[in-house]
């Protein structure tokens, strides 16, 4: 068993995510990533929900030893109210004896009880005898670092921290199935960072683990806005990890209204009526099995039935339907809902444009996403594009025109099968959108040959209703670098003649050693 040193975790320094989650990781020994990542995250969220306890306690006990005991002074303030029996220091102070896994089981079960808004959210299976119960108490010893003698909103900031980065590693680890549950930090940027959820409500219909709520909630407290500017919605058709977006935004202190509806959003819209100002969404790419024989008269289908092996087109029109009178949306869909013209999907497509609901197209670099290779773009769609807004701006008249940008060539290689986009990369994309809607302080947009192009509802129909970026952007300028083109060619000329000649040289020395050791003709 890995010994776990015992330290304040505070998290001054970047990167202190990764060196607790491979400390972390020691710990899981055997034990499958899909299985250690429900014992690590319902751990830090317990821990979470106990500083943030103690830390109102400790107010109110200062004021008044009478209020410190009412339940309702902590649920006015988002607060969890957390018995005795599952406060950290107690479980803390038992991590070594054997039974620590029911101990751990009966905290989570008081915690649901007395917090309606926890119920069937929290593991409760610490207890059972394949998990090793030494390991669950280096894991509690772990745990009991992070943020400790923090105050209140930083600890809150560290402790979401590391369970977002524990997300993410866990995600990695699990590969394919790491993907139905979480969309990678960059991709999740870009999509906030281009729409600007400054306040209003954000909805995403298959909402995973809550990343793109997260990083909403970041923006508008980044861009000098409070949590609670934004009412966060969603839906998630998969039970396990439903709960794990719960404690996701519970972490963040955010409030959210998340169902859990195993029907999925298609067949049982759990939020009929709602109108989202921002709709941010990863669907599932290209799934056949979504029911679509049940659905063929939709009052969603405003551009045309989806076909039943594909559900992609069925995603954008729930997604339109779901905006508000101004409303925007950015969904994350695969590089073939561009130009495919499979079973109907290239009508569907073709009426979207001609109602000028798609506001902006972006292709997005290969091996960004866990759980894929397949490529994937952007779709940003737009209620009314005539006088949309951004916060209280008034964006400029739009109609008639799409923006197309390629972004296949970004992106960095964070290890060998996956990339991502760079700070600086996401706020390009999202700038050159800015400008090009015509946004305060954004700057003028221009065509840029490779990267970006206005296109015009003409120029859509001369490529067929056809909306990859490539179509429209061009080539990117080559540099002059100022050689002369006579001089360049017999430059090049006599570097293809000396690699001819090194060529046939290497061909001859093979050919005599083979001879050599006796295999030569």
């Amino acid at each position: 068993m890995a010994k776990v040193e015992k330290k304040n975790i505070k998290g001054d320094h970047l990167g202190f995510e990764a060196d607790l989650f491979r400390t972390a990781d020691k710990l899981r020994g055997n034990m499958e990533p899909s299985d250690y990542k429900h014992v690590a995250l319902g751990l830090i969220f317990l821990k979470y929900i106990s500083d943030a306890f103690e830390a109102k306690y400790k107010a109110l006990l200062a004021e008044d030893a009478r209020v410190a005991e009412d339940k309702d002074e902590y649920l006015a303030d988002n607060v969890f109210w957390v018995p005795k029996e599952a406060r950290w220091s107690h479980l803390q102070d038992n991590a070594k004896q054997p039974t620590i896994g029911t101990l751990i089981d009966d905290a989570m079960r008081a915690l649901e009880k007395d917090n309606e808004s926890l119920k069937g959210v929290l593991s409760k299976d610490y207890a059972r005898p394949a998990l090793n119960k030494v390991m669950l108490g280096e894991l509690i010893d772990l745990i009991s670092g992070i943020a400790l003698n923090e105050e209140g909103d930083r600890s809150k900031d560290v402790l979401g921290r590391v369970y977002e980065y524990f997300l993410g590693q866990f995600a990695g680890a699990e590969g394919k199935r790491g993907g139905e549950f979480y969309t990678p930090r960059s991709v999740v940027s870009v999509l906030v960072e281009m729409l600007e959820p400054y306040s209003g409500r954000v909805y995403d219909p298959c909402c995973g683990s809550g990343g793109m709520f997260v990083q909403s909630e970041k923006f508008v407290q980044e861009h000098g806005g409070r949590i609670g500017d934004i009412a966060i919605y969603g839906q998630e058709s998969n039970y396990t990890t439903w709960r794990l977006a719960k404690m996701n935004l519970a972490v963040r202190g955010i409030d959210s209204d998340i169902r859990w509806n195993n029907e999925g959003s298609f067949h049982k819209d759990e939020l009929r009526d709602l109108k989202a100002d921002y709709i941010l969404a990863n669907p599932p790419f290209n799934i056949s099995d979504w029911g679509g024989d049940r659905l063929r008269e939709d009052v969603r289908w405003k551009f045309g039935a989806p076909p039943v092996g594909n559900a992609n087109y069925a995603w954008l029109q729930h997604i339109y339907h779901h905006l508000a009178p101004f409303g925007t949306a950015g969904v994350v869909l695969a590089n073939g809902s561009m130009s495919s013209n499979t079973s109907g999907e290239g009508d569907i497509r073709r009426e979207m444009i001609e109602k000028d609901v798609v506001d902006c197209m972006v292709a997005l670099p290969g091996q960004l996403f866990y759980s894929t290779q397949i490529p994937a773009c952007l779709w940003f769609l737009a209620r009314d594009k005539s006088n949309g807004r951004s916060g209280k701006e008034h964006l400029r008249d739009r109609r008639g025109q799409v923006l197309f940008i390629d972004a296949r060539k970004l992106g960095v290689l964070v290890d060998r099968t996956r990339r991502e986009l760079t700070d600086k990369e996401v706020l390009r994309i999202a700038n050159t959108y800015h400008a090009w809607r015509g946004e305060k302080d954004a700057g003028e947009y221009a065509d840029e040959a490779g990267f970006c192009k206005s296109a015009t509802l003409d120029d859509i129909r001369k490529h067929s209703h056809v909306l990859t970026p490539g179509r429209y952007v061009g080539a990117a300028d080559q540099e002059d670098d100022g050689e002369p083109f006579e001089e360049k060619l017999l430059r090049l000329s006599a570097q293809w003649r000396k690699h001819q000649a090194d060529a046939a040289r290497l061909d001859a020395a093979i050919g005599a050693n083979l001879k050599e050791l006796g295999y030569g003709e």
